[in-house]
């Protein structure tokens, strides 16, 4: 086990507050209790109410810490090397459950575990430690009276249709401020389309070769400076507001995945949807992985951990858990016997590229931890807000992956 730092205030809290509940409380109500630490802001409020609905079932407390999203990473790894940190919480399959290891209980032994998807549960070192939400994938939404996906084969095609777009006064394709809705998702394509991403990832890393000598990211940076030239600038757009735009067919495509379908409740949309490639390089396929996957404090007390275990069995066996993860959350099913029979039509896109294997890697998620909000969005904040040419951009992208491992 690593050995971690402590930080002298919240150990002083702590320590009062224990203080007090041990005169104020017997050792059994301490352990009657779960704080919940996770990543995805969009389900947060069903994810609240799940909490108390748990609660009202067995009796155990269950409290949900709020998050920003974009510091999710850095504010966890703060929280876990303190004695008062989570009890469950939500890595990224690869990069970051891999430098979080030290961290994570084995939950080989859930009830559920052998009816998991192939390839979907986060198993390190031959234990079970991640659990995953569900499958998600992202590429362009599109709304279907505006955009015609046959006609937007290869990157001229997108980019003329960019351009077609702003003489309409319409915004061709929308991006949003945030660190992985800016860079993290769309970067994704010209690493994903390689003959073997995963290999070519560890040539950038180790200085072997340069992303501008790469066919598929000079195709990207094209991309990039139409979206700049044609497209609102997305430093000045939220999540919100850019999903709220399509929804009201102001923009035309957004690069989003299946998640962003629960925003758009509460608009009165009256077209169709879909979701499509990014077609560097003549891909035709979108990305789909497993985004996020639950990981138990292997710190926590020992009643803390059962009390979480038992908490993630009854998520994914119970009909109240279940019930919320496919038609709450709306989540892709992952475990064998769970169903949806309300997947929006962008996840009923997605569920079907799984099934038909036509889908690309999520390369991100062997990224270098913490790269994304570090790292490669700054320089794509500049690039949208300055002359930067698209070669200046994606050469500085490419210094950051190498100077992330030395």
């Amino acid at each position: 086990m690593k050995k971690k730092s402590r930080f002298i205030a919240l150990s002083l809290v702590l320590a009062m507050v224990m203080g007090l509940c041990l005169t104020g409380c017997g050792k059994s109500d301490q352990a009657e209790k779960i704080t919940i630490f996770q990543s995805k802001t969009e389900i947060m409020e069903n994810l609240n109410e799940l909490a108390e609905a748990y609660t009202a079932e067995t009796g155990v407390e269950v409290e949900v810490w709020e998050t920003t999203g974009d510091s999710y990473y850095s504010d966890l790894k703060t929280g876990l090397s303190t004695e008062a940190g989570p009890t469950l919480f939500s890595l990224q399959p690869g990069a970051e459950s891999e430098e979080m290891a030290d961290y994570l209980e084995d939950l080989s032994s859930l009830s559920f575990v052998d009816k998991i998807g192939a390839g979907m549960a986060d198993v390190i070192n031959g234990k079970t430690v991640g659990i995953p939400y569900t499958v998600e994938g992202f590429g362009l939404v599109y709304n279907k009276d505006l955009v015609n996906p046959d006609e937007i084969t290869n990157t001229d095609d997108l980019i003329s249709f960019l351009e077609g777009s702003a003489a309409s006064g319409i915004n061709g394709l929308g991006l949003s401020q945030e660190d992985y809705f800016l860079i993290a998702h769309i970067l994704n394509a010209p690493f994903a389309v390689q003959e073997n991403p995963d290999e070519y990832l560890q040539q950038v890393l180790s200085g072997e070769v340069r992303m501008i000598d790469n066919e598929a990211f000079v195709e990207f940076g094209q991309i990039m400076e139409g979206i700049r030239t044609n497209c609102t600038n997305p430093v000045d757009v939220t999540y919100d507001n850019n999903c709220g735009d399509f929804a009201t067919e102001k923009t035309a495509m957004i690069h989003q995945g299946n998640w962003c379908y629960s925003m758009f409740a509460d608009y009165d949309t009256s077209f169709d949807m879909g979701i499509t490639a990014v077609p560097i390089q003549g891909n035709s396929k979108i990305s789909v992985s497993v985004p996020t996957a639950w990981y138990v404090n292997i710190d926590a007390s020992d009643d803390e951990k059962e009390l979480a275990k038992d908490f993630i069995n009854w998520l994914y066996t119970s009909d109240t858990g279940t019930e919320y993860l496919m038609e709450k959350f709306g989540f892709i099913p992952v475990v064998e016997g769970m169903t949806s029979e309300t997947l929006d039509p962008i996840s009923q896109s997605v569920s079907a590229a799984v099934v038909n294997g036509d889908s690309i890697p999520w390369v991100l998620t062997n990224w270098p931890a913490g790269i994304v909000s570090t790292d490669l969005a700054p320089i794509v904040q500049q690039f949208f807000t300055s002359d930067m040419t698209a070669t200046d951009m994606i050469d500085q992208l490419n210094d950051a992956f190498v100077s992330a491992v030395e």
